[in-house]
């Protein structure tokens, strides 16, 4: 690899750092924002709404963006919205700013998800993007870690930042420079001409019609609004649940919890790449899934010292499930990836659904009982596990060549 190509692999990780760093920060921000603006639960679920809600609006329109105007000017229009919706909450302390904030910048991640990695895959080359796109996952993953610590960091020296109005002005003001730091960055920089593999173009319109006849497309597309909707349910409540029931604070050992949370699904997929050479995919999401029901009946359910080490065990349960589903899915059809990949990562909006649920739910019938949601959804991912039917099933040591599943139904 060239010395030119290297400094692109070190963007590319960079942004996939901007991109966790920003996004896993809305979690621990819930029980500040809830004090602050002394919001209901409803209220409060529209932060996570507004972010991930952007994911279902954008992903398609920005696949199309891609292929048209290619991926300087994808990249700049997706940091040029990140830049406003920082500047929107940086500059005012209205409960609306900091939504309509989150939307804008939901929109540019959303639009940075959908480039980077025909991008990865142009600078390193086919041989070499299967390493680099799990490294460029292990940098998100650390990134989701060291989030929730910057905002406890902020708290703890809340005297320094007096007169600047809320708690999370100096990070959304600090966010806002990096962005504008990557357009500068991105207009200067000599980018490799994006070739898109098959299963990254978007597709014709009638193509998007004919996937959605078929009962596994959309069957799929309800598994990645589930694992999504789980995903964040867990990290946007953990700390307010831990704050009402156990009474740990969220600025400093509630932002642990979740940090930890995202550290431990770091680890769980590291483990998971290994059970996947040894194990068929379905069975590791049948073993996971049930461990996260554990996971969270335990977390939901036990005294303060059981609930403060389950929570963060849940996101070691939940973190094979994102690729074993994904996987299962485009291997369920032959053809037209590209599209139905489009379709399943519209399934993000999952992350804007639950944790709104969740919110309206525990206002009406508190925020334990409204958590069981989560339960519903577990069960949903473990069935995959029993129904899917892959053309293709999981290489292991035991089957080098894959094998050829069962005829589906």
């Amino acid at each position: 690899m060239n010395r030119h190509n290297r400094k692109i692999i070190v963007y590319i990780m960079a942004i996939w750092f901007i991109i966790s760093f920003v996004t896993n920060i809305i979690g621990p921000l819930i029980p500040i924002i809830i004090k602050w603006y002394t919001l209901n639960y409803a209220l409060a679920g529209f932060l996570p709404f507004s972010f991930f809600l952007a994911y279902g609006i954008i992903s398609i329109p920005a696949g199309f963006l891609l292929e048209r105007r290619g991926q300087s000017v994808t990249m700049l229009g997706a940091f040029s919205l990140n830049a406003l919706g920082c500047l929107l909450i940086a500059t005012s302390a209205s409960y609306l700013a900091v939504i309509a904030g989150l939307f804008v910048i939901g929109l540019g991640m959303a639009m940075l998800q959908v480039v980077i990695n025909p991008l990865t895959r142009s600078s390193v080359g086919e041989e070499h993007f299967a390493f680099y796109a799990v490294l460029g996952q292990l940098v998100f993953g650390v990134a989701s870690f060291l989030s929730p610590f910057a905002l406890s960091l902020l708290q703890t020296n809340a005297h320094v930042f007096e007169g600047f109005g809320p708690p999370w002005v100096p990070f959304y003001a600090g966010a806002g420079l990096v962005f504008a730091g990557f357009i500068a960055l991105t207009a200067k920089m000599r980018l490799p001409r994006a070739e898109l593999a098959q299963d990254e173009r978007v597709g014709s319109f009638s193509t998007y019609l004919a996937l959605l006849r078929d009962k596994y497309v959309l069957l799929f597309f309800v598994g990645i609004v589930a694992y999504v909707g789980t995903e964040q349910g867990l990290a946007d409540w953990m700390g307010q649940f831990l704050l009402v029931y156990h009474g740990i604070p969220a600025e400093t050992t509630g932002a642990y919890e979740v940090s930890l949370f995202w550290g431990l699904m770091v680890i769980g997929c590291m483990l998971g790449l290994l059970l996947l050479r040894l194990l068929d995919s379905q069975l590791i999401l049948r073993l996971f899934g049930v461990g996260a029901v554990g996971c969270v009946l335990a977390a939901l359910l036990g005294p303060t010292q059981v609930s403060l080490i389950a929570f963060p065990l849940c996101g070691f349960a939940l973190s094979v499930m994102w690729s074993i589903i994904f996987a299962l899915a485009l291997n369920s059809v032959a053809e037209h990836h590209g599209s139905f990949t489009g379709i399943l990562c519209t399934g993000i909006l999952g992350g804007a659904l639950l944790p709104l649920a969740i919110g309206w739910l525990g206002d009406n019938i508190g925020l334990r009982h409204a958590m069981f949601l989560i339960l519903l959804l577990l069960a949903y991912i473990i069935s995959i596990s029993f129904w899917a039917r892959p053309l293709t099933r999981n290489e292991t040591v035991w089957n080098r060549q894959g094998t050829e599943a069962p005829e589906r139904l």
